[in-house]
């Protein structure tokens, strides 16, 4: 079997093409997904200044979730500075370094020179030597890197001003160290102070005593210091960098999120490609049953066939997918997704389940094409080689019907009856559903197009007449050429218009929110009390800090406990309405103070809260927070679904330091003085204000599915250029009965016509009841955001391709002679 079937592949290698392309291109999108997750698991960067140290010990910085992945928190977690005195006595420990990391600035005559200062402990990490001078051991004194000091034109001996939250401290310059990426280094104690947690350090670096094992000694200490997290190899820069242990979370999550859809739009396109190429056989496989070959072989043969084929094409797929996914990682990084420098691992497990999966796919499809012609008896089947069937199976029609009305229900009458994300989870997923629903019932709606068409006067001409009657002969070839198409269409409407609906409903909510007349901001962040400052300004009517987080909420759906992350913002209530409105619906933000707590309709319909319930919730750092509830308000979209007292956000995050200042008033002589004493500070407007909404997740969302979209374009070449040149027969026999070659191709442009219509009319359909349920669920309307170059746009991707790919096929495949094209083989 094995040899008859290489041979019957090597014989029909142009048929079989389109079956090696969809493997191909469906394997290297699985491999990029796989490495999307393996690297989310096991990637990131090599530790730089923890080098030193083998093993270095942090506060628990995920929240475990049962039975899913453990959440990270925003901020970073904390030690007690006492607790380096601790794991220093630990067996095995040489010395134990408590570490801070103050992002900070140099003020120079030239501007403002960023800096990160530590505590002149972190210098035996290095180490560090010192080039000139001593080190630091009063509070005003700083030891400074030597490349810092040369650029900033600083010499031992003179007095800067280093800044923290645009809050200026003189210190005196006593030491010069070796290069050490732009750092200044503090006595240990001031080094604290500046990072506002004077009895906290970020981490505790460990050094080992020699011959000493990393592992071993990190396991010692988790065991004799409660309370801490262990990281050793390449763990270590996860504690050093708070943003990498973050793009790992990211990586894992948008990889199993867009792996499933991905996985599944993989599947469907190789089992319509393969499924048309052995529609496509029938011929000869009713010739095989017809002289004796029994089911059974026919079967093996096709799984032979498959096999041989799906291996190699998937296996070469996998090369294309390593190059994809460090493409991705490329446009990741320029999103701000992932650090500059983050590493993706690339081992044998993805590009394993990318050749598994797709193989399995193709095997499947290949049996379910082929079950008919095996089933019934040889005369029979020589029958419909000539003339598809012209009934769909009852099983077929009924399963496409209910996910038709599954789809439905889930776009549309869920969210209706949901609150909160579960309505737009429902919601989402109606997309695929109704996808499913068209490939089933694809012949079906074939035809019906196809007589629409003829009604309108398609029939009225020779071409037209062809193509009209083609169409319905060949429903189901022409519905499953069609598949990809309408999946394309109905994808990218679905993933364009959501992030469309999404960020136009957010900028809304901030515009008709913010009522500042100017915002401060600056680059690192402002100093609580700065705000006190400006309030003291005459012409400041009100001045609102904003200091923005994430938090982690807990909350039962469906019967489960789900953990999520959400966009928190941190506000004083003093003067709030002049400078701010979140379209509080019930209750009263004059009383968030204290343990308390205000959420959006989303949330509070997520949480299943309301004004006077309670919520649990864990702030940025960790730290559990149950607070009561005084206000649900409507803009969430733009401003986070949590809104928090100010001071109860500062307090638990990594900077201490508010994000903005929104003020009401006007710009006087007295406030630019005060601002003259700041000069990292930026006055701008209140259209400036950004609110909490970011751009990163829709952008890496659109990246994912443009790479999808890219896909389906490629399948929609492949399936259509496969269904054109497998009819140089037909088109032979047409032209031997007196068809001129004009109206051979004006056929297929009716063709081309009718498939490129349906598949625009039957995805848009598909799209419509995701987007009002997504729609719904985020911002109260029915009406989504549709731009309508966008929407033009995915029309002319669709005509260009479907046309274009008919049109060329056509061509190429009416080259031969009649009588030369009569021989060829099927």
């Amino acid at each position: 079997m094995f040899s008859l079937a290489w041979q019957t592949i090597r014989a029909r290698r142009g048929a079989l093409a389109a079956a090696f392309v969809a493997v191909f291109c469906g394997s290297a999108l699985v491999t990029a997904s796989g490495i999307l997750l393996d690297s989310g698991a096991r990637g990131g960067i090599a530790p730089q200044r923890y080098a030193a140290a083998p093993v270095v010990v942090t506060g628990p910085q995920t929240l475990p979730v049962t039975d899913d992945l453990d959440q990270r928190f925003a901020e970073r977690v904390t030690l007690p500075a006492a607790r380096a005195d601790d794991i220093a006595r630990v067996p095995g420990v040489r010395a134990a370094v408590g570490d801070v990391s103050v992002h900070a600035g140099l003020r120079r005559p030239g501007g403002d020179v960023p800096l990160v200062a530590h505590g002149w402990s972190a210098t035996r990490l290095g180490p560090v030597p010192l080039a000139g001078g001593r080190a630091p051991e009063a509070p005003d004194e700083v030891a400074l890197d030597g490349a810092l000091a040369a650029r900033s034109g600083v010499r031992t001996g003179d007095t800067v001003d280093l800044s923290v939250g645009a809050v200026a401290s003189g210190y005196r310059v006593v030491g010069i160290t070796a290069p050490a990426q732009d750092s200044a280094f503090l006595t240990d104690a001031q080094a604290r102070v500046l990072s506002g947690r004077p009895d906290q350090v970020d981490a505790v670096a460990v050094l080992a005593d020699p011959g000493a094992d990393a592992t071993a000694l990190a396991a010692r200490i988790g065991h004799d210091v409660p309370g801490v997290t262990t990281a050793v190899g390449a763990d270590r820069a996860d504690a050093e960098f708070l943003d990498i242990g973050s793009a790992r979370s990211f990586l894992m999550l948008i990889a199993g999120s867009f792996g499933g859809t991905m996985l599944m739009i993989v599947v469907l396109v190789v089992a319509s490609t393969l499924g048309l190429s052995i529609q496509q056989r029938r011929r000869e496989f009713a010739l095989l049953r017809a002289i004796a070959a029994t089911p059974r072989q026919v079967r093996r043969l096709i799984t032979t066939e498959t096999l041989l084929l799906g291996s190699v094409a998937a296996a070469l797929g996998t090369v294309p997918g390593i190059g994809l996914s460090f493409l991705l990682r490329t446009e990741l990084a320029r999103f701000g997704a992932l650090p500059a420098g983050f590493r993706f691992v690339v081992g044998p497990l993805p590009a394993l389940a990318a050749v598994v999966a797709c193989v399995l796919a193709a095997v499947v499809a290949g049996l379910i094409a082929a079950r008919r012609a095996t089933r019934i008896n040889p005369v029979a089947a020589l029958g419909e080689a000539a003339v598809e069937p012209p009934k769909l199976g009852r099983t077929r029609l009924l399963i496409g019907w209910v996910l038709a009305l599954a789809g439905v229900v889930n776009g549309v009458a869920l969210p209706l009856a949901l609150d909160g994300t579960a309505a737009a989870g429902s919601a989402a997923t109606s997309a695929l559903l109704l996808v499913v629903a068209v490939a089933l019932l694809g012949p079906r709606l074939f035809t019906a197009t196809a007589g629409v068409f003829g009604r309108l006067g398609m029939s009225r001409t020779v071409a037209g007449f062809l193509a009209s009657t083609s169409a319905r002969a060949r429903s189901r070839r022409l519905s499953s050429a069609a598949t990809p198409l309408i999946m394309g269409v109905a994808l990218a409407a679905v993933q364009i218009f959501t992030v469309t609906t999404t960020s136009t409903a957010a900028e809304r909510q901030v515009a008709d929110g913010v009522r500042a007349d100017h915002v401060l901001v600056a680059r690192d962040g402002i100093a609580p009390p700065v705000a006190d400052a400006v309030r003291q300004v005459p012409g400041i009517t009100a001045a609102v800090p904003v200091a923005r987080t994430s938090v982690l909420a807990s909350y039962r759906e469906l019967g489960d406990t789900m953990t999520e992350s959400y966009a928190a913002q941190g506000i004083t209530t003093a003067g709030l309405g002049s400078v701010m409105d979140l379209g509080v619906q019930r209750g009263n933000l004059g009383g968030l103070t204290g343990n308390t707590v205000a959420v959006s309709e989303t949330a509070a319909g997520t949480f299943g809260v309301d004004v006077g319930s309670t919520l649990a919730l864990r702030l940025g750092d960790g730290t559990p927070y149950t607070a009561r509830v005084v206000a649900v308000y409507e803009k969430g979209l733009g401003f986070g679904d949590v809104t928090l007292p100010n001071d109860v956000v500062v307090a638990h995050t990594t900077s201490r330091l508010d994000d903005a200042i929104l003020l009401a008033g006007t710009d006087s002589a007295a406030l630019r003085n005060l601002l003259a004493a700041h000069p990292e500070i930026q006055l701008t407007d209140g259209v400036s204000f950004t609110g909490g909404s970011s751009t990163v997740e829709s952008s890496v969302s659109l990246l994912l599915n443009l790479v999808l979209i890219a896909f389906l374009a490629i399948a929609v070449v492949n399936i259509l250029v496969l269904a054109t040149a497998a009819r140089v027969r037909e088109f032979a026999l047409l032209r031997l009965v007196g068809a001129k070659p004009r109206q051979v191709r004006g056929m297929m442009r009716g063709e081309a016509t009718v498939i490129v219509v349906a598949a625009v009319v039957l995805g848009s359909v598909a799209a419509l009841p995701p987007l009002i349920g997504i729609s719904l669920s985020l911002t109260g309307s029915a009406i989504p955001t549709v731009p309508a170059l966008a929407y033009l746009g995915i029309v002319a991707a669709a005509v260009a391709f479907g046309w274009g790919s008919i049109a060329i096929a056509t061509r190429i495949t009416m080259r031969p002679t009649p009588v030369v094209a009569m021989r060829t083989e099927d």
